[in-house]
């Protein structure tokens, strides 16, 4: 609903599907408006209604190809999805999912919805992007669901863990499995195989919970296969994001602001300890960092 604020004209626009720029007329259609003068509106005079406007939801959601397809020693690649209204929320990072939608691309525009916001940099380049009509899970033979925060167990595999947890050396063991191509660092080892388990959180008597887990800092000289190590981890864990300290900011490790091209708004974009919650950052090179 736009309402011109010169004439109070009210006229209704109804907005597409998908990455679609709302942008307000540029005159008034009202051609007689009220007065003495009897003179028209002038250019932007519109400006929108949020109590008379109609809403639906709507998210924006990146899909990025499966790790165990992406080449080796290249970055995963991802597309820009657009859900609404019932398949909103139904998704959470790092689940596995099938996706049915139809490939489009956002429309550039050079205005936007409201005459405040018209000195924000405009959209010159059409992006890609799938408007999806249905969201599937990849579930197994035996309907449960695969994704990185619930891994793929069998009941060959639960057979698997009985027999270990009866096996005294099962920490050695254990140990002995990180890493195994590197000799030696068994103290290191142990640390990691530490790490990966995670620890137990506590609730204190006053409600304070304390976290359970456990980080590790390994210091040494050059070449003592340090990296060898947190690639290993990075491998291993379920969830994990591989950053290094050469080339990440204090933005890139939490969060940071990113302008949204279709909007113009400004939104939140996590960083590598957002994106692996629940599971392992691996930071190489931390004495590189910037301060």
């Amino acid at each position: 609903m736009w309402k011109c604020s010169s004439c109070g004209h009210e006229k209704v626009e109804t907005v597409g599907f998908g990455l679609r720029r709302v942008m307000a007329p540029e005159y008034c259609d009202n051609s007689t408006r009220p007065g003495p003068d009897k003179q028209p509106c002038g250019q932007r005079t519109y400006r929108l209604d949020h109590d008379k406007s109609e809403y639906f939801d709507q998210q924006i959601m990146k899909l990025q190809e499966a790790p165990e397809l992406i080449p080796t020693g290249e970055m995963p690649r991802s597309v820009m999805v657009c859900v609404d209204r019932y398949l909103t929320d139904t998704c959470t990072p790092g689940n596995r999912v099938k996706l049915m939608g139809v490939l489009d691309v956002t429309k550039p525009g050079n205005s936007n919805s409201d005459a405040s916001t018209s000195r924000q940099p405009q959209q010159k380049i059409a992006k890609p992007y799938i408007r999806v009509y249905g969201i599937m899970p990849m579930v197994n033979d035996d309907m449960s669901f695969t994704g990185f925060s619930q891994p793929n167990i069998t009941m060959d595999d639960q057979e698997k863990f009985e027999q270990m947890k009866r096996d005294p050396e099962i920490y050695e063991n254990l140990c002995k499995s990180i890493a195994p191509s590197i000799f030696g660092h068994a103290d290191i080892k142990k640390a990691i195989a530490c790490l990966l388990f995670g620890g137990c959180p506590k609730k204190l008597p006053d409600g304070m919970k304390l976290r359970g887990d456990i980080n590790v800092l390994l210091l040494g000289d050059p070449s003592v296969a340090k990296s060898q190590f947190l690639k290993f981890v990075d491998r291993v864990a379920p969830i994990s994001v591989y950053t290094s300290g050469k080339g990440s900011s204090a933005a890139g490790l939490t969060a940071s602001v990113l302008r949204d091209p279709a909007t113009g708004d400004f939104q939140l974009e996590g960083g590598a300890m957002v994106l692996a919650d629940g599971g392992i950052v691996c930071i190489d090179e931390f004495d590189k960092m910037r301060p």
